[in-house]
């Protein structure tokens, strides 16, 4: 496959609005816009129409989702449109993670304690590896990726090339790998090891998630290069060029961390001095203590614990810039959608503030140098400074996102499968737990399954053991749950292996359940974040991908932000009937288990289309007929629109047959 190209796979064209949708935001891209919202109801297929502007635009693409269910359920979209390419996913790495803290009040240090997810890990190096190799990705990343990385110069350098035919002495090329922090053993059985044997040097590189490189040698050349089973040592296929990573994105070589150590010494002994002259001695003896063991550490092994306190040291950065983050190893040319932007725009601007007020009491007690300020998220004013062309993504945007594009949205209204947005009923709280069980029985009558909204865990919990007394084999799911167990969760749910899942505030955005035909939200008259307008809209949407789709709202009174978001799914009930009215389309719910949009109604007319010759005639001829359909649009001259859909769906259909 040429270098740089994008290949979407899917069973369908772009329907409904989304090619206005796609190419609205394609031509806002080519002339230079920096903002741009689409505005898109669940079950539209917004994915999808972000997949085709990567595939259109062909520019590496960093995908933001505001947690990990979310990220895990996108980038198995994105996998699935495009299996050529480097399609990563970037999420914290830890299952666990309590970070040191020190409360004054009670005068008790809480240590750091995490567990890390080995399969996280690797996927991050995965991702920086691609970017810096590749000009082919596609990352879906949580709010992790503004938070500080090594530098992606010294994380380049620090990379062993290993290409055939290339000079290189066996002795020289273990002492690289041992830079890198790999182990050697006599079984390359886990991540970042490596075994000899003679002249041949089996290596299962950090960021390999089963496959290992076998180099062999022959007086000092490289002779073979291939992949093979780490366990059984079979060789697997042959390779011609292979990069082995860094076993962590905060590797260092040997010089620099000799550099480091000195200079945090020096600041160390400077700090101490200051809290002596305060009269603070005990501060002093702790940060005394604390900093020679991990200069002692770093010295002896190359890495420490808390090694990301000390990254200002190591990349020679001028602690007045911002950090390096994920966001320095886009190329660019690279695009961000924002999913979900309601939500992930404050998430993003609260990092900051939340990281520097724990760091600023471990530095004043004395448990970290002032230094360790260098590692942390972007402040908002920085990743705003630094980020590229931006596709804000939301059902609901916010004031954001609306003031950066001057209140302008592209709308993505349609469903082409023809589903209506669900009907909204209100019920009294009086009794509830008889009506649900009863509207539960119902659905698992016909195989379909519910989701419940609470407003804490600990009812949530307790609605799940009210179920499971009652004959209802309910989950719940909230964020104390495991990232992988999440996942499962999900999965189990769609196989019909439980029948109901309780959440809190992880059922709102975005979440992919086509079996779900029956939501329901407790207290909906409840005042708060949880029971905005923006939260019941998406909590809504959720039954928005089932042809039986209904959502029930218990509470004693309606309140605006109820009456609201009622109106506006009434609103849209009505746009997709008049849409299904005028192309003979029957809502059914779309039967899938990826990211594809699939298409139940009937084929609508197509206008026949000259077959274009070569990939490049017919991205011109759907790139002038998109244009042709804006201005038809935009003047209001629906037969012509009309008319002009036709021919982008035959030409659509034309880039299906060229990719396969």
């Amino acid at each position: 496959m040429p270098e740089g190209i994008y290949l979407l796979h899917s069973n369908h064209p772009p329907a409904g609005d989304q090619p206005e949708a796609i190419a609205r935001l394609i031509a806002g891209i080519e002339s230079g816009k920096t903002h741009q919202i689409l505005k898109g109801v669940t079950g539209s297929g917004k994915t999808f129409t972000m997949a085709n502007v990567i595939h259109r635009l062909e520019r590496p693409a960093l995908i933001l989702a505001h947690n990990k269910t979310l990220a895990a359920q996108l980038y198995s979209e994105m996998k699935h449109f495009f299996p050529e390419n480097a399609v990563e996913y970037f999420v914290s790495y830890y299952d666990y993670y309590q970070p040191e803290v020190y409360i004054p009040g009670s005068d008790r240090f809480i240590r750091k304690d995490s567990a890390i997810n080995a399969h996280l890990e690797r996927q991050r190096l995965s991702t920086t590896k691609s970017l810096i190799e590749r000009p082919d990705v596609v990352v879906v990343a949580s709010v992790s990726s503004i938070y500080g990385l090594g530098d992606p110069d010294i994380y380049r350098a620090l990379q062993v090339p290993l290409v055939t035919g290339m000079t290189v002495e066996r002795h020289n090329l273990i002492e690289r790998l041992a830079q890198l922090q790999y182990e050697r053993c006599s079984r390359t059985i886990e991540r970042a090891t490596f075994r000899v044997t003679g002249d041949v040097i089996d290596i299962f590189p950090a960021d390999s998630e089963h496959r290992g490189v076998r180099v062999e040698l022959t007086d000092n050349v490289i002779s073979r290069l291939s992949w093979i089973d780490p366990v059984s040592g079979d060789v697997l296929g042959s390779l011609e060029h292979y990069r082995v990573s860094p076993k962590t994105l905060y590797s260092t070589p040997r010089d620099r961390i000799e550099q480091a150590c000195e200079k945090i010494r020096a600041d160390m002994e400077q700090r101490v001095e200051e809290l002596n002259r305060d009269n603070r001695v005990a501060e002093a003896g702790r940060l005394y203590e604390r900093t020679e063991a991990d200069i002692e550490a770093m010295q002896l092994r190359g890495y420490c614990s808390g090694m990301e306190n000390y990254a200002g040291y190591f990349n020679g950065r001028d602690s007045s810039l911002p950090p390096t983050t994920l966001m320095d190893y886009l190329p660019r040319d690279g695009l961000l959608f924002i999913d979900e932007s309601h939500v992930m725009v404050p998430q993003i601007s609260a990092m900051y503030r939340s990281d520097k007020s724990r760091k600023d009491t471990l530095v004043d007690y004395g448990f970290r140098l002032p230094s360790s300020h260098a590692n942390r998220p972007l402040t908002f004013a920085e990743f705003e400074a630094i980020k590229p062309q931006t596709i804000f993504v939301s059902a609901t945007p916010g004031s954001y996102e609306l003031g950066k594009t001057g209140g302008e949205v592209i709308s993505q209204l349609i469903r082409p499968t023809g589903l209506l947005d669900p009907e909204v009923q209100v019920r009294p709280m009086a009794s509830w737990e008889e009506d649900l069980l009863a509207e539960i029985r119902e659905r698992v009558a016909r195989q379909e399954r519910v989701l419940v909204t609470t407003l804490t865990k600990a009812s949530a919990e307790a609605l799940e053991q009210f179920m499971r007394v009652n004959g209802i084999n309910a989950n719940t799911l909230h964020s104390d749950v495991k990232t992988d167990d999440r996942i499962r969760l999900i999965k189990e749910l769609r196989a019909g292996d439980y029948n109901v899942l309780i959440g809190i505030n992880l059922l709102r955005e975005g979440l992919d359940i086509p079996e779900a035909s029956l939501v329901v939200i407790l207290h909906a008259d409840r005042a708060g974040f949880l029971r905005s307008v923006q939260a019941l809209i998406q909590i809504i949407g959720r039954a928005a991908r089932n042809a039986n789709g209904l959502a029930i709202l218990y509470a004693d009174k309606i309140t605006p932000a109820m009456q609201q978001a009622i109106d506006e799914s009434s609103q849209r009930r009505d746009i997709q009937q008049a849409y299904n009215q005028a192309n003979d389309i029957s809502p059914r719910t779309p039967s899938r288990t990826s990211g594809d949009l699939v298409e139940t109604a009937r084929e609508p007319e197509v206008i026949t289309v000259a077959f274009c010759d070569s990939l490049e005639s017919l991205c011109h001829e759907i790139t002038r007929r998109e244009k042709d359909m804006l201005d038809a649009v935009d003047n209001q001259d629906e037969v012509r629109a009309k008319q002009l859909r036709q021919e982008l769906r035959a030409l659509y259909k034309q880039t299906i047959f060229m990719d396969a």
